[in-house]
């Protein structure tokens, strides 16, 4: 196994000079959550998925009958160790949307110690914005020239904050059923505008869908030759429709997208020959060419993975430590 990425998070004080635990409230998560640091963080994490150098158990999830409590722990050499405990409710949201709430917990790697506690929500919604984002760098035609988010919730605004601070310059068409929602969500982009969900699909180069879907939001005849589609969403069902799957070349976090069960698989993978889909880390180490045709048809099927949780938790601890935010508590 090659080395892997040193640790990208910034500088900070060394946490052994205070005693206990620092706890970050949801704010100062977010606060704390940089989005070049959060970049970098995760893609080293998704590299060191495809060479086989992360520690993480397949996910477990205690179940209600009103929803699940899920727990995800992983070890990334040279980002961290960390834990992330997170409850997914299907109808506590907000208008009926699923409701994420929870805990990530940050250990030291070299010796146990607990370091951090953070709110799971924006940890886990930026690090899969971050992913999703090296897709479209990885894997979409260059310098696209029209971006569609589709979705109104809490990724959706995750990831169009995350292209306001990236490529603020590429246009961006917010596509939801709700047409007040998406509006409210485009100004959070400086070239953002809201439409329907196929037209701000129909002639966008990259399409990200982030919904909280249970049956398909995306048809194929509504995608443009050579589109790029990161998929976020679809932990209930499938948020892709079957043919755009069929004739895509698929990319996914790991390998137990198309291999495991849903909700720890994709619901879209199901069934798949295993080298059907290729790891997103192995293009991003160039291991794999990606793209092979302009005119090829990319996807990019996320499940998450407890590997970006680390790389997320870490950059949050590093900087809040530098900003001196948080409270320290004897645990």
């Amino acid at each position: 196994m090659r080395d892997l990425p040193s640790s990208p998070t910034p500088s900070s004080p060394d946490p052994q000079d205070r005693p206990g635990v620092l706890v970050l409230d949801r704010a100062q998560t977010l606060a704390a959550l940089e989005p070049m640091a959060v970049m970098a963080a995760t893609r080293a994490a998704l590299v060191a998925i495809a060479r086989d150098g992360v520690s993480a158990p397949a996910r477990i999830a205690a179940r209600t009958p009103a929803g699940l409590l899920g727990a995800m722990p992983a070890h990334v050499p040279g980002l961290g160790l960390a834990a992330k405990l997170v409850s997914v409710f299907p109808a506590a949201g907000p208008a009926g949307r699923s409701a994420h709430r929870g805990v990530v917990a940050l250990f030291d790697e070299h010796d146990g110690r607990l370091l951090a506690l953070m709110d799971a929500e924006p940890v886990t919604a930026i690090r899969t914005a971050a992913s999703a984002t090296h897709s479209m760098q990885a894997l979409a035609a260059p310098r696209p020239r029209r971006i569609a988010v589709v979705g109104t919730g809490t990724q959706a605004r995750a990831q169009l904050t995350l292209l306001a601070a990236l490529h603020p310059g590429v246009p961006v068409v917010v596509g939801g059923r709700d047409r007040a929602r998406a509006q409210e969500l485009a100004e959070r982009h400086p070239g953002a505008t809201a439409d329907g969900i196929e037209s701000a699909v129909r002639g966008a180069d990259v399409v990200f869908c982030c919904t909280d879907a249970r049956t398909p939001v995306l048809d194929r005849g509504w995608l443009s030759p050579g589109a790029h589609v990161s998929s976020v969403g679809g932990s209930h069902g499938p948020e892709l429709d079957a043919p755009t799957v069929h004739d895509a070349a698929l990319f996914v976090e790991w390998a137990g997208a198309a291999a495991s069960a849903p909700p720890a698989g994709a619901h879209e993978l199901q069934g798949l020959a295993p080298d059907r889909a290729t790891l997103l880390g192995a293009v991003l180490d160039a291991a794999h060419p990606g793209r092979t045709r302009s005119d090829e048809l990319t996807v990019f099927k996320s499940t998450g993975h407890a590997a970006l949780d680390v790389a997320a938790a870490s950059v949050v601890h590093a900087r809040a430590l530098a900003l001196a935010v948080g409270t320290w508590l004897d645990l």
